[in-house]
C-alpha cells in the first residue's frame, strides 16, 4: 500500500489544503480541474493538473472515470477524494481499488452501510444505538412516504438517503408542504449525489448538533479524537463549528465517544469519519449519521488536539497503525471556525458569482484560514458557494470567539457578496458568547429578518471621495506638466461636484468639495469632513469628522467596493444618460441568480397566481423555486429547460391582472 504521489479528486480549499500536507510529507502532487477552474489555485500548488472536463459536476468533478484515467496516465499512487462531489460514493472507492490504486478513505462497504442514511439507521439500531424515530424502508412511493409522517408525526425532517451537506434535506411542519419537499428534496438528493432516495425523521425540536470524528486503522485500532459542536446551522448547513462542544460534561464526552467507536467498529470502518448526534436538553443523544470522510469542520479538531488529520489519513491508507491510543488524547484550549460563503445575506442569501476583486486574508496568533481562491478568479454557479473557513484558537472559549471576530472583520473578500457581516452579527450574538446556542439558534435570533450591510452616511461620504480621489488621480497621470500641490486649486470659488450613488438599500444624492485635500461631502442634510490620511494599495486609513476609519477598497470606473470592519459594500457611481436596465418589477420575473433551469412550469397564455412555483433554478448545487410576484396571465417565456441564465437574465414575463 506504499504510495510517493496522490491525486487529489476535489477542488478549492479542501484539494489546497490536502495538497499543503502531502508536499510536507514528501509525496507528488496531482490535481484535476474543470474548465471553470483553470488557473484556479490549487492547480498551481500542485505539482501537476490535469482537465477532466467541463465545469458542470456531472461532466467533471463526478466523472469517475476521467478522474482514474488522470490518476493512471499522471502515475498517481494514490485518491484522496476530500468531501463532497465523490467522497462518499462506495462505487468511486471500489473503482479506485480496482484500479490498482490506494484509495484514502474508508473501504467501499463501509461508505455503503454508512453513507446511505436508511442503511445507516437501519445498522446503527441492531448495533442498540439509539436512533430519532423514522422511515427508511425501500417504497420510496409519495403515498408511503406520507403515511410514514403521519405514524411519527409532525414536525419531520425528509432528507436525502445518500450524502449529506443540507442538500435534499426540508423540515416539513404539516401535510400540506410535504409534497412539494418531497420533489424539491429528490431532485436536490439526485443532482448532488446521483440517488433520490428519501428517508423521514421526526424533527427534534431545538437540539444541539454534536459529532464525534473517529478514526480508525486496518489493524482493528479506532479511536475518538473528542466532539464538535456544529449547532449554528441555515437550512441545515453548518455555520459555525467548533470544539469541545460548550455543555459536554467528562461523562457525556466519553459516553458518545464510546457510542461512536462502536458505530464505526459495527461496520469494520478505516481511515477518518464522523459520526453525528442530536443531543437533547435532558443529555440524551441520538445517532444521526455517519459520514464517511473527512468533515469540512476538521480544523477545530485539528488545533485543540495538535494533530493533522490528512497526514494521520494518509498513514493509515499506507498500512500504519494509528499514531495514539485513545488514553494518548489530550485536547488544549477551544477553536471555533466559520464558512466564508459567497451568498447575498439580503437576497435571502442567494448565491453570488463574478470576479474576486480583491482576497486578502487575517493573519495574527491563532488564527488559520483555509482557503482556495484569488485575485481575479471568477467564482461560478457550478460549484458549492463556500469559499474559505476562518478558524480561531484560544485558551478558552471566550479567547477563540474574540479572536474569530477579529479576524472574519479582518478577512476581505471583494467581488461576490459574502456573507461576512452576517458571520461577524452571529459571533456577537449573547447567546452564542454564552454557549446557549442550539440548532433553532438562527431561526429563533433572526426569524426571516436577516438583513444585508447597509451604509450610513459616514460610509457613503468615504465612498463618495474614494470615487473622486481615483478619477483625480486618474486625471493627474493624464495631466503634462501639473504638481500634484496643484490639485484641488483654482482662481475662482470651487462649484460643488454632484453625485449620484447606488447601493442594494437605495440611491443617494451627494455633493462634494475639495480643500486642501480634505472633501466636504453632503450626503442628505449631513456634512462630512473626510480626509484619506494613508494609503497602501487597496488599504486606507480615512478621518471622518476627526474619527479614524480603516478600511479596504476597489475602485473600478463607476463601481466601488469597500470594507469597513465587517460591512462589505457595494457602490455605483451614476454618470449621465445611464440608466438601470436591469430593474424588474410588476410582472418581470428575472433570474435572482446564475442558474440552471431544471423544471419550467409555465407555458405562455396561462394564468397563475402570486407565489405559485413558476420554474427552478439550480445553482451551487442548491434548488431554488421562482414564484409569481402577481396574479395575470403569462404573456412571454423567456427562459427554456436546461439553458444556463445570468442573474437578471428575463425568464417569465406575466400580464398583472390589474391592468
Amino acid at each position: 500500500m506504499a504510495f510517493d504521489s496522490i491525486l487529489i479528486a476535489n477542488r478549492g480549499e479542501i484539494a489546497c489544503r490536502i495538497i499543503r500536507t502531502a508536499r510536507s510529507l514528501g509525496l507528488r502532487t496531482i490535481a484535476v480541474y474543470s474548465e471553470a477552474d483553470r488557473g484556479a489555485p490549487h492547480t498551481a500548488m500542485a505539482d501537476e493538473a490535469v482537465m477532466i472536463g467541463p465545469a458542470p459536476v456531472g461532466e467533471s468533478y463526478l466523472r469517475s472515470d476521467r478522474i482514474i484515467e488522470a490518476a493512471q496516465a499522471s502515475r498517481a499512487g494514490a485518491i484522496h477524494p476530500g468531501y463532497g462531489f465523490l467522497s462518499e460514493n462506495e462505487a468511486f472507492a471500489e473503482a479506485v481499488d480496482n484500479a490498482g490504486l490506494v484509495f484514502i478513505g474508508p473501504p467501499a462497504k463501509a461508505i455503503y452501510l454508512m453513507g446511505n442514511k436508511a442503511e445507516a439507521r437501519r445498522r446503527m439500531m441492531e448495533a442498540g444505538i439509539a436512533c430519532v424515530p423514522g422511515y427508511e424502508d425501500e417504497d420510496q412511493s409519495d403515498a408511503a412516504l406520507a403515511d410514514a409522517a403521519e405514524e411519527i408525526g409532525y414536525p419531520v425532517m425528509v432528507k436525502a438517503a445518500a450524502g449529506g451537506g443540507g442538500r435534499g434535506m426540508r423540515l416539513v411542519h404539516d401535510a400540506a408542504q410535504l409534497d412539494e419537499a418531497l420533489a424539491l428534496a429528490r431532485a436536490e438528493a439526485a443532482s448532488a449525489f446521483g440517488s433520490d432516495e428519501l428517508i423521514i425523521e421526526k424533527a427534534v425540536e431545538r437540539p444541539r448538533h454534536v459529532e464525534v470524528q473517529i478514526f480508525a486503522d486496518a489493524h482493528g485500532n479506532v479511536i475518538h479524537l473528542g466532539e464538535r459542536d456544529c449547532s449554528v446551522q441555515r437550512r441545515h448547513q453548518k455555520v459555525v463549528e467548533e470544539a469541545p462542544c460548550p455543555v459536554l460534561t467528562p461523562p457525556l464526552r466519553a459516553e458518545m465517544g464510546a457510542a461512536a467507536v462502536h458505530a464505526a467498529k459495527a461496520v469494520d470502518y478505516r481511515g477518518a469519519g464522523t459520526v453525528e448526534f442530536l443531543l437533547d436538553a435532558s443529555g440524551a443523544f441520538y445517532f444521526l449519521e455517519m459520514n464517511t470522510r473527512l468533515q469540512v469542520e476538521h480544523p477545530v479538531t485539528e488545533l485543540i488536539t495538535g494533530l493533522d488529520l490528512v497526514a494521520m489519513q494518509i498513514a493509515v491508507a499506507q498500512g500504519s497503525v494509528l499514531p495514539l491510543e485513545q488514553s494518548d488524547l489530550k485536547m488544549e484550549g477551544h477553536a471555533i471556525e466559520v464558512r466564508l460563503y459567497a451568498e447575498d445575506p439580503a437576497r435571502g442569501f442567494l448565491p453570488a458569482t463574478g470576479p474576486v476583486d480583491l482576497w486578502r486574508p487575517a493573519s495574527g496568533e491563532g488564527i488559520r484560514i483555509d482557503a482556495g481562491i484569488r485575485n481575479g478568479q471568477e467564482i461560478t454557479p457550478y460549484y458549492d458557494p463556500m469559499l474559505a473557513k476562518i478558524i480561531a484558537w484560544g485558551e478558552n472559549r471566550e479567547v477563540a470567539r474574540a479572536r474569530l471576530l477579529r479576524a472574519v472583520e479582518e478577512t476581505v473578500l471583494l467581488g461576490p457578496a459574502t456573507n461576512t457581516g452576517f458571520l461577524a452579527n452571529v459571533l456577537r450574538q449573547p447567546s452564542f458568547a454564552d454557549g446557549e446556542a442550539t440548532t433553532a439558534f438562527i431561526s429563533e435570533t433572526y426569524g426571516d429578518d436577516i438583513r444585508g450591510d447597509i451604509p450610513n452616511g459616514h460610509n457613503v461620504a468615504l465612498a463618495a471621495s474614494l470615487f473622486l480621489e481615483a478619477e483625480r488621480e486618474a486625471a493627474f497621470e493624464t495631466a503634462a506638466y501639473i504638481s500634484r500641490s496643484q490639485l484641488g486649486w483654482s482662481s475662482a470659488p470651487l462649484s460643488p461636484i454632484p453625485l449620484q450613488l447606488t447601493t442594494e438599500s437605495g440611491t443617494f444624492e451627494v455633493s462634494a468639495l475639495n480643500r486642501r485635500n480634505v472633501w466636504s461631502i453632503t450626503v442628505g442634510d449631513d456634512l462630512f469632513a473626510v480626509e484619506i490620511a494613508e494609503k497602501d494599495g487597496p488599504a486606507l486609513r480615512a478621518r471622518i469628522n476627526g474619527r479614524t476609519v480603516d478600511a479596504v477598497a476597489v475602485v473600478h470606473d463607476t463601481h466601488l467596493a469597500l470594507a469597513v470592519g465587517p460591512q462589505r459594500l457595494y457602490f455605483q457611481r451614476a454618470l449621465a444618460g445611464q440608466t438601470d436596465d436591469m430593474a424588474g418589477g410588476g410582472g418581470r420575473v428575472l433570474a435572482p441568480m446564475p442558474g440552471l433551469v431544471v423544471d419550467l412550469l409555465v407555458s405562455e397564455g396561462q394564468h397563475v397566481s402570486k407565489g405559485e412555483v413558476l420554474a427552478v433554478l439550480e445553482a451551487m448545487k442548491m434548488q431554488h423555486p421562482i414564484t409569481a410576484p402577481v396574479d395575470g396571465t403569462v404573456e412571454r417565456v423567456g427562459a427554456a429547460m436546461g439553458e444556463q441564465l445570468g442573474s437578471g437574465d428575463l425568464m417569465i414575463e406575466i400580464t398583472p391582472e390589474d391592468l
